[in-house]
């Protein structure tokens, strides 16, 4: 068997003066309204920390957010909500609920939601379209598995499978836009901006429940933070939360992705956005992205340390160890996991050893898990059981 692959590049981008904007304060208290609001999990990893000779290990467990087992409803609410604001013209009465709000958006209907999608931001799309009395259409890049086209179809969505890969479905789903349709995306294309930076500006809520959960404890803070990158959007939310006013401080940041899909650690190393072809066929089906949004480009090149590519085999290693205690992880959701272990195991001797004095035996290392078992068929193959024998285990965050 062949030795998992890993890429490890220190940005060459990396700007300790650079402006980095705060994200918005609003947007918690937003998804305080939401239904079945409550903070995710911020997990205890002790056996993983002690594994990979680390102090701490905590892991974000995004695995089910307001009954989707992803965080990108988060992104995809604000964005959408902003959106139709935008559209009215005006601010909608006080309201408390999404029920007083779906009211409120009587006179838009007939109305529709459209986005691309690889699985999760699309279902959370679909979830706000069913939410607000909306139809909806998703685009998807073909080879997207039936698991993630029926939990799409569930929230009471159109699906068109593309012939192409995840950009072309992007450049599909933009000609859904007119009058009565918003396309509700989180890449940006020329003229499309707006709407993509409210969707990482929705991810604000991850990192102020982890603020608060860090608050309410005695663990200090954090040294290390690994995220998972697809286009950049939830990257771009990190570095804005913690570089914001002090560029050149705050937490390591290391980005992951597929080794064949690492549009960012590409473009950070060509010095400007570049594609990386496809087909992009990594079982991290949500970073399988071959170009970056730009508009989230600037501030992941200014404010992210290190880019680490990795093959499948990591993500899989990831899952097995992050179900042994006691979390379930979808193949994406592992990559931060795979991520750490790949970083931890490469030299790290040559113009790197800075880095890996951030991870040593008093460092507290911050993992997002973006999603939970979002193929059930696929996790079972994989870590060798369902996901509903995975048990719980005591939070950081209690």
């Amino acid at each position: 068997m062949s030795e998992p692959k890993v890429d490890v590049l220190r940005n060459p981008l990396r700007d300790v003066t650079a402006a980095i904007p705060p994200l918005d304060p609003d947007v918690w208290e937003f998804h305080r309204r939401m239904p079945g609001y409550a903070p995710t999990l911020l997990v205890d990893c002790p056996r993983v920390a002690e594994s990979l000779g680390v102090g701490r290990v905590l892991v974000k467990a995004e695995t089910r957010r307001l009954g989707l087992p992803s965080f990108k409803i988060l992104g995809a609410s604000w964005a959408t909500y902003r959106a139709v604001c935008e559209r009215l013209g005006h601010e909608p009465r006080p309201w408390t609920n999404i029920t007083e709000l779906a009211t409120q958006l009587e006179e838009l209907r007939p109305f529709a939601l459209a986005a691309a999608t690889d699985g999760n931001h699309g279902r959370a799309v679909a979830f706000m379209a069913r939410t607000l009395g909306f139809s909806c259409r998703i685009f998807v890049p073909e080879g997207t598995t039936p698991a993630r086209i029926s939990a799409i179809e569930s929230e009471g969505a159109r699906v068109v499978v593309v012939d192409g890969d995840y950009d072309e479905a992007v450049r599909r789903s933009a000609r859904e836009a007119e009058d009565r349709c918003l396309v509700i995306s989180d890449t940006s294309w020329p003229g499309y901006e707006t709407t993509p930076a409210r969707v990482s500006e929705g991810y604000a809520t991850i990192f102020d429940e982890v603020d608060f959960a860090l608050a309410s404890s005695d663990i200090g803070a954090l040294d290390a933070v690994f995220v998972p990158v697809g286009v950049g959007a939830l990257m771009s939310a990190a570095v804005r939360h913690y570089r914001a006013g002090d560029a050149a401080g705050g937490p390591l940041i290391v980005g992951v992705e597929p080794i064949d899909a690492n549009c960012v650690a590409a473009s950070a190393e060509a010095g400007e956005l570049v594609t990386v072809p496809g087909p992009h066929r990594s079982i991290m089906v949500g970073l399988n992205c071959g170009t970056a949004s730009m508009i989230g480009w600037p501030i992941v090149a200014a404010g992210v340390d290190v880019f680490v590519s990795i093959d499948d085999d990591w993500a899989r290693h990831a899952m097995v160890t992050l179900a042994d205690a006691g979390v379930v992880a979808g193949e994406t959701g592992a990559a931060a996991l795979a991520g750490l272990t790949a970083l931890v195991d490469a030299d790290l001797s040559n113009g790197l050893s800075d880095v890996g004095e951030r991870l040593g035996p008093d460092s507290t290392v911050l993992l997002l898990c973006t999603e939970g078992a979002t193929d059930p068929g696929a996790y079972r193959d994989i870590v060798g059981r369902d996901p509903e024998s995975v048990g719980q285990i005591v939070t950081a965050a209690t």
